[in-house]
């Protein structure tokens, strides 16, 4: 159960702050998400791939396939794809190369998937918090219309305050989301520039011996 002080602040920025509040949670289980699945993909190693490219350069093929073997990273499943594309006698340069992009653009869409929601969660969490806002004001100015010359500055100004709970709190999420954003973004386009580089060096270089 929440604790009572976050209910009543949640019920201070009414139905637009309690949106806000589980954008928060889908854009923290989202962030959490990513980051299991990019170590998964390997994101952030490459050793193995390299060696097997060093093998690969120095005419081991049987050397370079067992490095990569077992191997769930994106580098060393595209460069197994690759050796294999390269050394499958039924496929000329033109068509391995397009079997090897093939299966590269499936590995990066696989690696990009859920940061379009993020973006969505950036985008509209500081638009909410707007929304929030005005209709906030709205009722303030409203309350303030109906008390007439008995208006309490007090009450006014207290209504406002809680009207402007949904701003911030749009702007809270969207900050962290962006930031995450831009960070996985990074991520992939390095996952990108390492896997073109390594189809590249193994292209280059004519099929090794068995």
């Amino acid at each position: 159960m929440m604790p009572q002080a976050l209910i009543e602040f949640l019920e201070r920025g009414g139905p637009t702050l309690w949106l806000i509040a589980a954008l928060s949670v889908v854009m923290l289980a989202l962030i959490l998400w990513k980051i299991w699945r990019l170590a998964r993909m390997g994101a952030w190693s490459g050793a193995a791939t390299k060696r097997a490219v060093a093998l690969w350069a120095q005419g081991d093929r049987d050397g370079a396939l067992n490095a990569l073997a077992g191997r769930a990273s994106l580098r060393a499943r595209l460069a197994l794809v690759a050796i294999s594309a390269r050394c499958d006698p039924k496929l000329n340069d033109s068509a391995a190369r397009e079997e090897t992009a093939r299966h590269a653009k499936a590995d990066l869409a696989e690696a990009r998937s859920g940061l379009r929601a993020l973006e969505l969660i950036s985008t509209i969490a500081p638009l909410l918090g707007l929304l929030g806002t005005v209709l906030g004001m709205i009722a303030a100015f409203q309350a303030l219309q109906e008390a007439g010359s008995r208006a309490d500055p007090a009450a006014l100004a207290g209504g406002i305050w809680e009207a402007l709970l949904t701003t911030a709190a749009g702007m809270a999420v969207a900050i962290p989301a962006s930031m995450a954003l831009v960070w996985f973004e990074s991520i992939t386009a390095r996952l990108q520039a390492d896997m073109e580089d390594t189809a590249t060096q193994i292209f280059i270089r004519g099929t090794p011996s068995a």
